[in-house]
């Protein structure tokens, strides 16, 4: 009689447990593991709120995905990681614009130079856009999971830049292997230094470039404006960003994990826009407090000058088919539209 109570209580507990064994089994060994690089520096927010996006899909799929993230490119430049995605080893990745375009390069329209003029005519454009850059990011094997953004992009340098013209007398990085950066330069007659991204620290310190452009965020995150004395107040351009998946990897997903992803992963790039655009304002403050020079108001840029050096870029880019001239000339009738309807007309801000 004693023997069948202590039984009936082991069965009992045993029960009780048997959940608890199964989903510490299932998060042991996951049946998928999304390997994620980005520039993103550690310790960021940006990179807190990925971290963050990882450990939602880890419960909210019972453990059966889980990611393995590679912050602050110790994976490489994008280039490298793209190369590592096209080989397996890594599945996903969160890219600048630099990197799209080597995905879907119309999808850098967002970030044409001196195209757009504030926030709510990027989302808008965006907005309209968005069906269309997903089926071409599904076209040439990845999925597009979010969008995101860098933010807005300025010159930092150590000589004053009072007008475009100062340009000439700058040592100018160049992203390397960037054609929309390098079209706005030919455009401009400008003879930038081209470099890898990981190279930008030392190479402002040795003084071999003298002058980058960045986000505020970017720019403090990377320990550049530390070589800088001076930053543009106009914006150049607005950095898009995106988080993306081999669609090699996303095919072999069960339904529910795939929707599970594309659901988490707009969330995390809205947060992300969200916090970008706020943490770049905050990065305005402290570039202030550092003791940075600001130069170049909107204002002092000759519209008519840059409409001309956008027209010469976007030819160039278009005889290179990387952005279509009809998508160029389409969203420039797009925001003569969002204008026309809109009492705004101030300029992109940080």
């Amino acid at each position: 009689m004693v023997l069948n109570h202590v039984m009936q209580k082991l069965v009992r507990a045993l029960a009780l447990i048997a959940p608890l064994l199964a989903a510490s089994a299932a998060y042991a060994d996951p049946m998928y593991t999304l390997k994620f690089a980005t520039l993103t520096p550690q310790g960021t927010e940006p990179m807190n709120i990925m971290e963050q996006w990882g450990r939602t899909v880890e419960a909210r799929s019972n453990g059966r995905l889980v990611f393995r993230f590679y912050p602050g490119g110790i994976q490489g430049d994008e280039p490298e990681v793209l190369k590592k995605m096209r080989f397996g080893q890594i599945q996903g990745g969160g890219f600048t614009g630099y990197g799209i375009g080597r995905i879907y390069s119309p999808a850098r329209i967002l970030e044409f130079p001196f195209l757009f003029r504030n926030h709510e005519e990027v989302d808008t454009v965006r907005a309209k856009y968005m069906p269309e850059f997903e089926r071409g990011f599904q076209k040439r094997g990845y999925e597009l999971l979010g969008w995101s953004e860098v933010g807005n992009i300025h010159f930092f340098s150590r000589e004053p830049i009072r007008s475009l013209k100062d340009l000439e007398e700058r040592r100018i990085w160049l992203w390397q292997g960037d054609p929309l950066s390098q079209s706005w330069f030919d455009a401009a007659d400008l003879s930038p230094i081209s470099l890898s991204i990981t190279d930008v620290y030392t190479s402002l310190s040795t003084g071999m470039i003298d002058t980058v452009y960045a986000t505020p965020l970017v720019a403090m995150a990377l320990q550049w404006y530390t070589k800088t004395r001076y930053m543009t107040n106009v914006s150049m351009a607005n950095g898009i960003g995106a988080l993306i998946v081999s669609r090699r990897f996303f095919d072999r997903l069960p339904s529910d994990l795939q929707a599970l992803l594309r659901e988490t992963g707009r969330e995390t790039g809205e947060k992300l826009t969200a916090v970008t655009r706020n943490d770049n304002r905050k990065s305005l403050t402290l570039l202030r407090k550092e003791g940075l020079d600001f130069v170049l108001n909107p204002d002092d840029v000759d519209t008519h000058e840059v409409q001309e050096l956008s027209e010469k870029a976007a030819a160039r880019l278009a005889r290179r088919s990387y952005i279509p001239k009809p998508l160029f000339d389409q969203t420039r009738e797009l925001l003569r539209e969002i204008r026309e309807g809109s009492s705004t007309g101030s300029h992109l801000g940080s």
